[in-house]
């Protein structure tokens, strides 16, 4: 599919949405995964079928697995053209003989036969720098875990200040150390200088917490969760569901706002700030079949003006998507069509269909209250033959990236080879000189 798109599209090669971005959309959509996923499978498929045919074949045959494919993608990404024949053929022969192998082994054998044959083609070992993250995702209802990878002065005062925080409650305080640190990372993120005690004592020498809270996050609740003991859950978007009692434990300090349904269609394109935050919690993520995106815009399934801004008309796409939509419409492109509950049919350039209902209204059902049908002004918009050229673009293509990424990287792995043979050549000579040969 992508080597169709790519000559089909190869005009689109600088569009921010460029045909490995369309391609990545179906497959996605076809999968029901993400896409980055998609994405993976399309650049293992280009690899397999243009420079590793024989490990394509080993593996067609059931001879190893995934994990032997994907590891020698990755490591001989850097491999020349030239040499690739070579590497390929080798490495198809005794692919199924290191099944065994460890990943870390695994990898040494690979990069071994890769220097037989391209010295410069192996892998270099990424820039410790490069790998700084922090990653916040849920673990188990109302739970949530912290991962990360930070330089190591910052982690030891990071580790100082949550031992600082959980000290400042009195002795009386019910929790142990480790519960103490964990809503110490409360604290820190709401500004805090204190650590709010529980113990309870009407005299306690630790009470107040310092500072008010300089972020707010929104959490989504049926009133009768809030008000009674029902047992229905709430939603926070990038944590999922919560237990009722958990929402209960925040609504005293909370700002509870009801949220309405909205009632016809609005003025303008852009949607008011009502209609924009129903149309959040109606759908809280990308309506793109396997997408999860929580970053979206608001579009227009038929096309302002033709479609007005309407909850029956609009929904949510991630950027990338969007754009998909967007720029690859029309005949032989996308197409879709919204329901006044929210549901949406997508229709792809492949002639199949993939049908998503939003999310939000799955877990609170008044959410898929219908909407009502928008009055149109066509059910079809056609498509301007010169749409491409409002496409956001981008200042390098794609394999111009790949490209220099690899250049950067073999020159990289060419000075770590001089230096080798430097230092191997030094070793020589001063093994020679203290040992000089017999006249």
């Amino acid at each position: 599919m992508y080597a169709r798109r790519a000559v089909q599209w190869a005009e689109r090669e600088l569009w921010c949405a460029d045909p490995f971005e369309a391609v990545a959309a179906e497959v996605s959509a076809a999968q029901h995964i993400s896409r980055g996923r998609a994405g993976t499978q399309i650049r293992y498929g280009i690899e397999l079928r243009d420079r590793l045919p024989g490990l394509a074949g080993v593996f067609a045959a059931g001879a190893i697995d995934f994990r032997m494919v994907s590891t020698i993608i990755n490591r001989t990404s850097n491999v020349t053209d030239a040499a690739i024949g070579e590497v390929d053929a080798a490495l198809a022969r005794l692919a199924p003989k290191w099944m065994t192998l460890s990943g870390p082994k695994l990898a040494d054998r690979i990069d071994s036969w890769i220097a037989r044959f391209d010295p410069d083609g192996v892998r270099v070992p990424p820039d410790i720098e490069q790998s700084r993250y922090v990653e916040v995702a849920p673990t188990v209802p109302g739970m949530a875990g912290i991962w990360a990878n930070i330089h190591a002065a910052d982690a030891a005062a990071f580790d100082a200040r949550l031992d600082a925080l959980a000290a400042t409650v009195c002795k009386g305080d019910p929790r142990t150390p480790a519960q103490r640190r964990s809503d110490a990372v409360g604290a820190l993120a709401a500004g805090a200088d204190r650590l709010m005690c529980t113990c309870a004592q009407p005299d306690c020498p630790a009470t107040g917490a310092g500072g008010a809270a300089p972020v707010v996050i929104h959490l989504l609740a049926e009133r009768a969760t809030l008000e009674a003991d029902a047992a229905g859950p709430g939603y926070l978007p990038g944590f999922g569901v919560q237990p009722a009692e958990s929402v209960r434990a925040l609504a005293p300090t909370a700002l509870i706002r009801p949220l309405s349904l909205p009632e016809g269609p609005e003025t303008g394109y852009r949607p008011s700030v009502a209609l924009a935050q129903f149309i959040r919690w109606r759908d809280l993520s990308c309506r793109w079949p396997g997408c999860d995106a929580r970053v979206c815009d608001t579009d227009h399934t038929v096309p302002y003006p033709q479609g007005p801004t309407h909850p029956s008309n609009c929904k949510l796409y991630c950027r990338a998507h969007h754009l998909v939509k967007t720029f690859y419409t029309g005949p032989g492109g996308w197409t879709d069509h919204q329901d006044p509950d929210g549901t949406i049919t997508l229709s792809a350039p492949t002639g199949h269909h993939y049908r998503t209902e939003p999310a939000g209204a799955q877990l609170f059902p008044a959410l898929a209250t219908p909407t009502g049908t928008p009055h149109l002004t066509s059910d079809t918009v056609a498509s301007h033959p010169n749409r491409g050229r409002a496409a956001p673009t981008r200042e390098r293509t794609r394999e111009h990236d790949r490209q220099t990424r690899i250049t950067r990287e073999r020159h990289a792995r060419a000075q770590i080879n001089a230096e080798r043979a430097r230092q191997q050549h030094m070793l020589t000579a001063a093994n020679e000189a203290a040992d000089p040969p017999p006249f």
